[in-house]
Parts: structure tokens; sequence; C-alpha cells
């Protein structure tokens, strides 16, 4: 990956400072509809405007589109700021390894996925593993609407985990008795405070980084050991019958969470470019960041500034300053 040097950088901005905001095209940064994707978008912006004197945008948009418009570089959207892998490997391998027209951060933070459940009512069920929920007993404990089947969240439109957790629910027998259900993350964390409110069972889709581990007591479902022979996921955009053709019989591998930026960024805007190649966070400060935009309803941009306020030799290390 070309970038200028930090040394470069520091320069740029020690002379960008003593004449003034350094001059910047506007950039797009997405605004995913997931918790640390928000996170990220709010992060990057406030370090561009407050350290770099850019401009940002933020844009909402689908994996697809956002890395559709990364590829195009005309400024449509630059920054995708939350990249899980392998989840959206279809997409690196398109438009990262095989285009060259998108870039991965040098840094990444630690993730995973799961199914999981409220704790109380998994103890006072049995409920260990994705095959306890495989039961006709199981699905009458957790049938919400009355309509003889369980019920399960996979996971919100758009994202590339759902698609992945469709294919697993039915390889590990699931949907034999439970309904997949599909919605915005904000109507899933809804059913499960009201699930735990109620004392009642909810089996739904969890990942990390997310605040819910900060705010509900949910014990994560076990499920066979990552075996890359046994996991098989298609995209609809490289087969027609992708749910028919994939099969998942085991976990996600853990998960590598990327920045990912347009190519183009190096020649428009070199500065941020290189500030996007070297920002490394972590899973635990990304998770405190989901739950004060998330739960405690600040702005990601406040919760961003104060961050940064605090850490501002992380920040400095990620423009070259140090």
């Amino acid at each position: 990956m070309r970038s200028i040097t930090s040394f470069t950088i520091a320069a740029a901005i020690a002379a960008s400072t003593a004449v003034g905001a350094y001059t910047q095209e506007l950039v797009r940064v997405a605004d995913p509809n997931w918790a640390s994707g928000r996170a990220m978008a709010g992060l990057i912006k406030v370090i561009i405007e407050e350290k770099l004197g850019g401009q940002v945008e933020l844009v909402p948009g689908t994996n697809a589109v956002i890395f559709a418009g990364m590829d195009r570089g005309k400024g449509e959207i630059d920054v995708h700021p939350d990249v899980w892998l392998p989840n959206v490997s279809n997409f690196t391998d398109e438009y990262v390894d095989k285009n060259g027209t998108v870039v991965l951060s040098n840094g990444s933070y630690d993730g995973f996925s799961a199914f999981c459940v409220p704790r109380a009512f998994a103890e006072a069920n049995n409920i260990r593993t994705v095959f306890d929920l495989a039961t006709p007993e199981a699905a009458a404990l957790m049938d919400r609407d009355g309509d003889g089947m369980g019920d399960i969240w996979v996971g919100a439109p758009g994202w590339a985990s759902t698609k992945i957790n469709s294919v697993k629910v039915r390889d590990y027998g699931i949907t034999n008795f439970f309904t997949p259900i599909e919605a915005e993350e904000e109507v899933a964390t809804a059913s499960i405070s009201d699930a735990i409110n109620k004392g009642e069972g909810y089996a739904f889709y969890c990942y990390a980084p997310h605040y819910n581990w900060l705010v509900f007591d949910m014990v994560r479902l076990e499920e066979p050991e990552y075996d890359p022979a046994k996991y098989n996921i298609k995209q609809p955009a490289e087969d027609a019958n992708w749910f028919e053709n994939s099969r998942i019989e085991t976990a996600d591998k853990p998960k590598k969470i990327h920045v990912g930026y347009s190519k183009s960024l190096e020649k428009r805007t070199p500065l941020v470019a290189a500030f996007l190649a070297n920002i490394d966070m972590d899973t635990e400060t990304v998770s405190n960041f989901t739950h004060e935009i998330a739960v405690k309803q600040r702005l990601s941009e406040e919760v961003a500034r104060e961050w940064i306020n605090a850490n501002q030799e992380i920040v400095d290390g990620w423009l070259g300053l140090n």
C-alpha cells in the first residue's frame, strides 16, 4: 500500500497549522446501520475536521453501496469506517485485491459473531448450544407472537452477517422450529429488552464490539469450532442461488475489523489517506463508544471528541506526530 511517510504527514500538518486550516476537498464517510460502524464514523469525522482541517459529510449506505462508491473514486463515498472480515471478503476480494481501488487500514480490532439468549432463560431451560434451539420445546418457549414457531433475529437487511446467519440457522436445524427475523438493530434490541424484562425467551444474533454486552445479561450459545471445510457462504452477486448453494455448519472465524477507503484519496487528499492507513482501535474502546452513543443517546462526535482529548498520544501516532 502506498502512503506518504510519517515525517511528511507531520510536516504537512505543522505547515497547515502555521498558515491556517489545510484546504481539503469534502470527504464522504459512510454511516452504516450498526453500532460500531456509527461509532467509528464519528471518530473519523472529528479527526479529519479538527486535526486535519478537512470537511466531512456522513452518508448512509449498505456494504454494497459503500464499496461501489469507494471503487468509483469520485467522492460519492470515500470511507468505510467498519469493514468486518471475513464477513465482507467478497467485496474486499473484488475491490481491494482485484481492482486495487480500495485500501484497508494497517490496523484493525478484533470481533466475533454468535447467537445469544438471555442468561436467566438459558439457565432455567438448559439452553447452552445452538442445537438446543432446534427442538419443538425450545420453540414453544420462544414463540413470542403465538404462531407456533419460535422467533430468532438473524440481523438487519443489507448486512453480510444476516445472509450468513440465515444459512446457519437452516443448517443447524433451527428453522425447523423457528422463524428467522430480519429487522433493524433498534427493533431487535427493543425485543431483547422486552424479553428480559418479562423473563421470556428470545434468541438473537449477537456480536462484539457492541453495547448489548454492557446492558443485558445474556449468554453466547456454543457452536462447533470454526472449520473452513464446513463453512461455505455464497453471496447474491456471485450466485443467484446463493442460499441453496451455501452451507455453514460451524461457528464463524474470528473477525478482524478495518477501516477501508478509496485509493483515490491518496491523490485527492493525501493527509486523510495517510491517517486512515494508520488508524488502529481496540474492541473494548469501540464497545464503550457504542454504549455511550446507543444507550446514553450521546452524539457520536461528542463521544469521539471526549476520547480524543483523553488519548492525544494515540491520535498523534495515527497522524505521524510522534
